[in-house]
């Protein structure tokens, strides 16, 4: 009798010890619900002009002779939609590539209507 109670207590001491470092070990970090939507944030000056000046201008402009002129505003805005498809295509700019961050501000801007904010 005593040595099925000496069983039964070192088990029950183990299994309470396995379980309790199990319940240690999964512990979770908070979710953070709070998700920053970047189209939020995205304006033609501070957003989608830098990366057209950057990557576009110097074939697309005056200077670079390449239609469509993309170095203002309204010339890129009249041909936003054609802009979007050329970069998530990754066909333009010829020789590099925006990253997929600089592509979803584009698309941001032009789904926002290619304000000129």
């Amino acid at each position: 009798m005593k040595i099925n109670f000496k069983f039964r207590n070192h088990f029950l001491m183990l299994f309470l010890s396995v379980f309790l470092s199990a319940c240690l070990t999964n512990v979770e970090e908070p979710i953070d619900n709070e998700e920053v939507d970047v189209c939020e944030t995205v304006t033609y000056a501070l957003s989608v002009k830098p990366i057209i000046d950057n990557s576009c201008t110097q074939c697309h402009s005056s200077n670079g002779g390449q239609f469509p002129n993309l170095d203002s505003y309204n010339a890129l805005s009249s041909n936003a939609s054609s802009v979007l498809l050329e970069v998530e295509s990754r066909r333009m700019p010829i020789g590099s590539s925006l990253t997929t961050a600089e592509i979803a501000i584009i698309k941001c801007w032009v789904e926002k209507g290619a304000l000129n904010n």
